[in-house]
């Protein structure tokens, strides 16, 4: 995906680089009790009763929407709250869906420098295609609803921490040529690597739990 501004079709959906966007709210107490009741009620609720269809229709939300709903009820929650690792899930998801194909070359960058275990827990094939990734992270959220949502969190680190690794492998190559181009891969997997290491932590929080 470029990191640059761009147009979307309908529904609009963001650049990596308004991933962290914060999204105002006239009362934060509000906010963040509205974000922590719609995350809790959404949860234990699709997990209680797992539907086809419903899941599906959470995990195509945004395919179908766009992030902003999310964005308004979730992105100013703390990064190791139920909100918070929901929205990063949704934000992985569709940078994913958004430009698969550099998604695929940064996976696979990553896997070829990255020395640990990240690349069987994230479990895409070797070499991963584009739509192969989609089908992965798809498969990531549907866990989050209807399995192990801890080990659909692990997932999901482990695949931040893969395309972090394939990112910072990419900004070394543009480093001499094309510092700008550096800088916006150098930013991207330290933003990688912060969601990974949130996604971990809420991860060990739930099976503890204590993910609120």
């Amino acid at each position: 995906m470029s990191d640059a501004s761009r147009d979307f079709h309908k529904p609009v959906r963001r650049s990596p680089d308004s991933f962290d966007r914060n999204f105002a709210a006239d009362d934060p107490a509000e906010a963040s009790r509205v974000a922590h009741a719609t995350a809790s009620a959404l949860l234990s609720r699709v997990r209680e009763a797992p539907h086809d269809e419903v899941i599906d229709r959470l995990v195509t939300f945004t395919d179908a929407h766009g992030i902003a709903t999310i964005a308004e009820l979730w992105a100013q929650s703390p990064a190791r709250s139920l909100p918070g690792a929901l929205w990063r899930l949704y934000l992985l998801q569709l940078m994913i869906h958004d430009d698969p194909a550099t998604s695929a070359l940064l996976y696979e960058r990553g896997r070829t420098r990255l020395a640990s275990a990240d690349v069987v827990i994230a479990g895409a094939p070797a070499p991963a295609s584009p739509d192969e990734l989609v089908s992965l992270i798809d498969l990531i959220m549907r866990g989050v609803f209807a399995g192990d949502f801890a080990l659909a969190l692990e997932r999901a680190a482990a695949f931040s921490r893969v395309v972090s690794a394939g990112a910072t492998d990419l900004a070394d190559d543009y480093d001499a040529s094309e510092p700008g181009r550096a800088s916006q891969f150098t930013i991207r997997a330290l933003r990688l690597d912060t969601y990974a290491g949130d996604l971990t932590a809420a991860a060990s929080l739930w099976r503890r739990d204590g993910l609120t």
